[in-house]
């Protein structure tokens, strides 16, 4: 892949931009197989293409209501524009370029990180593999929410793939994404995120894998894991939408998935009752918490934690729970491994480096953990 950003050095984002996607793969999983040891059975990697990957647009918005950029922001805090990113699909792209113009009609002042000025931050975008679109507008304040609903049906004629809009309201001068309030723009509040044979449904505050491709890929491993091992019982814990645990469902097998997120948890009951999964149920709370509630440990866990992973709490319930199997799917390699560590009785039997994030050093990995009897 060539990247013109790159070239001229605008962005440096993409810290491998320049080396063959071959030699990325297999220094990721080089560096995979170093960090889970020896005895290890490993997988051929899950690969994908190594461009227009992703599925979701974080871009920062800076300029001026006539010329914004959308993008990132440079060392004093300038924006770059980034609209034609080789990493996002032709949709997002489209959208980026389609946003560009419509931030000028609605006279939406882009927010001015070094004068703390303006309304808009951010924009989030998310396609689905079917190519329909999430447009989410990260705003100071609601000043600008009815010039958001008054321009928004011209938008959705130029994209007419653009199903869910929503305005986030995120008032504080922080480096923080999102804030907690999220007002509805379409009547649609999901995103459906057809993968494999499932309908997955999207909120607009929820976590979903960045790559789709290989997303679909992950999910049909970790359930071939789980169907080859036939648990009667299986924990989805940090589920998100359900991913896994709605991969894992099986007749004769009870699957739960435990989630902090409310609005993740309905929109995976909504899934599994459209595609009529029985034995799944969902439940929003802490996992540690619930883990630990709980009077029996199931056959088997799924875990794909956030960055910080497991936490010694939870790796040390894990330990001592008696749980025979865990497929640990990480996306941080340091935090996976500090668990594993805290877990020496569940060892690796056999692992696959998940190629999620080409261009960059970042890699994800899925093993299947049994335990070692003393």
């Amino acid at each position: 892949m060539r990247c013109a950003y790159f070239d001229a050095g605008v962005c440096r984002s993409c810290t491998l931009m320049g080396t063959s996607y071959d030699r990325q793969v297999a220094d990721r999983d080089a560096r995979a197989r170093a960090a889970l040891g020896p005895g290890v059975d490993w997988l051929e990697p899950v690969t994908g293409p190594d461009h227009g990957y992703r599925n979701r647009a974080k871009l920062v918005v800076a300029g001026t209501v006539e010329a914004p950029t959308l993008g990132i922001l440079d060392e004093s805090g300038e924006g770059v524009d980034l609209t034609d990113c080789g990493l996002y699909p032709p949709s997002v792209v489209a959208a980026a370029h389609e946003l560009a113009r419509f931030v000028t009609l609605a006279r939406l002042t882009p927010y001015d990180v070094p004068s703390r000025a303006g309304e808009l931050k951010y924009l989030l975008v998310t396609a689905s593999p079917d190519d329909e679109l999430m447009v989410r507008f990260v705003l100071r304040s609601t000043e600008a929410v009815a010039r958001l609903r008054k321009h928004l049906p011209g938008l959705r004629e130029r994209l007419p793939r653009l199903t869910v809009a929503s305005a986030n309201i995120q008032p504080v001068h922080a480096a923080v994404l999102e804030g907690e309030q999220e007002i509805p723009l379409t009547s649609s509040t999901e995103l459906r995120m057809h993968l494999n044979h499932l309908d997955l449904r999207l909120p607009a505050r929820s976590f979903f894998q960045t790559n789709s491709v290989v997303a679909a890929a992950l999910y049909c491993q970790v359930a071939a894991w789980v169907d080859g091992c036939a648990p009667a019982t299986v924990w989805d814990l940090y589920c998100g939408v359900g991913g896994f645990a709605l991969h894992c469902a099986a007749p004769g097998r009870a699957v739960t998935g435990v989630e902090t997120s409310e609005a993740a948890v309905e929109a995976a009951r909504r899934t599994a009752a459209a595609a009529a999964l029985p034995g799944t149920r969902f439940l929003a709370g802490d996992a540690t918490a619930f883990a630990m509630g709980e009077p029996a440990p199931p056959d088997l866990v799924v875990v794909n934690p956030p960055r910080r992973g497991l936490g010694a709490e939870l790796a040390g319930w894990l330990e001592t729970s008696g749980v025979r199997r865990v497929v640990y799917s990480s996306c941080h390699l340091p935090s996976m491994e500090r668990d594993l560590a805290a877990m020496p009785s569940l060892r690796p039997r056999t692992a696959r480096m998940v190629d999620m994030f080409p261009q960059t050093a970042h890699l994800e990995v899925v093993a299947l953990l049994e335990r070692q009897d003393r």
